[in-house]
């Protein structure tokens, strides 16, 4: 994944004016710079540098190193729009549907805010709380309470076996074949056992 983000000189043209708004090229060089190093690995300063800002603007936005991750951790879809893909639809098929909305939301970045998730995840509280709440509000709350006969919070942390794992095969291992896998040979692999965990017997 480092090998395809620019480094500092590509991106950077110099220092931005007094007065040039600063949030969103801290950001874009934030996302690059976790994803390629994880939060302990990423600095302040190369940051900056990416951005072509002066370091001290990571402060003035953001407050520090740790808020400036949490920030950049902002996925492309928010769970809303997540839930309104998945919910509707036959119960039997929720799997299928839960597989294919997580591949095409994962690859419309490339799986950057993913990957950068799981390195940091079992460094960096901020990333294991953002991780725990996904589990625990996304899946057991919004998607699994509602199919399941029992064991709601035992079938949601199966259900995130599934789709964490399979986000770290495909976008941070790379481990082929899956990471070069259709979205349709992956949903068949894949969606039986997570509609098993969904609403079938556990036992």
């Amino acid at each position: 994944m480092a090998d395809a983000i620019p480094g500092p000189a590509a991106r950077r043209r110099g220092r931005r004016r007094a007065g040039e708004d600063t949030r969103e090229p801290l950001l874009a060089a934030a996302r690059a710079e976790f994803a390629a190093r994880g939060f302990e690995g990423a600095t302040v300063r190369r940051i900056a540098e990416r951005a072509g800002v002066d370091a001290a603007m990571v402060n003035h936005w953001f407050g520090g190193k740790e808020q400036l991750f949490v920030a950049a951790l902002d996925f492309p879809v928010d769970i809303s729009t997540i839930l309104d893909r998945v919910l509707p639809g036959d119960r039997d098929e929720l799997g299928a549907r839960i597989v294919r909305t997580f591949l095409t939301v994962w690859d419309t970045t490339g799986g950057a805010p993913l990957g950068t998730l799981i390195r940091s995840v079992a460094s960096h509280e901020s990333a294991a709380r953002l991780m725990r709440e996904f589990v625990a509000t996304a899946l057991a709350q919004r998607i699994v309470r509602p199919v399941a006969p029992d064991r709601h919070e035992m079938r949601a942390a199966l259900c995130g076996t599934q789709i964490i794992g399979l986000g770290m095969i495909r976008y941070v291992l790379r481990l082929e074949p899956i990471a070069s896998a259709t979205h349709d040979e992956v949903v068949t692999a894949v969606a039986p056992t997570l509609q098993r965990y969904l609403t079938g017997p556990l036992d």
